[in-house]
């Protein structure tokens, strides 16, 4: 008599796990990112597909639970970078170097936030650079120090932040996402020492 209700018991809590288990990866995956084909060129990433009729359901999603509205596919990419060109994580502590080259764009943004995307606070109130206001050198080519300490030129604060990511968005770029691009024809972030 008690074999068929131990029985309903186990199938009732294989269920209950298998859906605390599908629940909790679902979530997981869309707090971690923009869904699927992302694109990687050195310590940036993109994601083209997560805008327009081909977005996937957990790239919608992420984008639902953040309150964004993407670049159109037309309009431009937006890269991430959380490590550095030699993969070590963007620590506050430290100070960074990121230069050149860029690949072609109409108008570019260049900035920081906090893992989750969330503006930096931080003392010089500076949020990011354009493309029509970062100081140049001759030839066109620029460079950007990260640092809690002013520098002079362009500078960006990540303020009392230990972690962030960079923001590179490109507007109207001709970049072919269906290509393998070189990193080194891309923005570097070279570290340059920690507190």
């Amino acid at each position: 008599m008690r074999a068929p209700f131990d029985k309903y018991m186990r199938a009732f809590w294989t269920m209950l796990c298998g859906l605390a288990l599908g629940f909790g990866v679902t979530a997981a995956t869309v707090e971690s990112g923009s869904g699927f084909g992302a694109f990687r060129v050195g310590p940036w990433t993109a994601w083209p597909r997560a805008s327009g009729p081909e977005i996937d359901p957990y790239a919608r999603a992420g984008l639902a639970r953040r309150g964004e509205a993407p670049l159109g596919r037309d309009e431009g990419l937006v890269f991430v970078a959380s490590a550095d060109s030699a993969g070590a994580p963007l620590d506050g502590r430290c100070d960074y170097h990121v230069a050149d080259p860029l690949p072609a764009a109409r108008y570019w943004t260049l900035g920081l936030a906090s893992p989750s995307g969330a503006p930096l606070a931080n003392p010089a109130e500076r949020l990011g650079y354009t493309s029509a206001d970062i100081v140049r050198r001759d030839g066109g080519a620029f460079e950007l120090v990260i640092s809690r300490h002013a520098r002079p030129g362009n500078w960006l604060s990540p303020g009392d932040a230990n972690f962030f990511v960079l923001v590179l968005r490109l507007y109207e770029t001709p970049l072919d996402t269906t290509a393998r691009l070189d990193p080194a024809r891309f923005l570097k972030i070279v570290k340059l020492g920690c507190e």
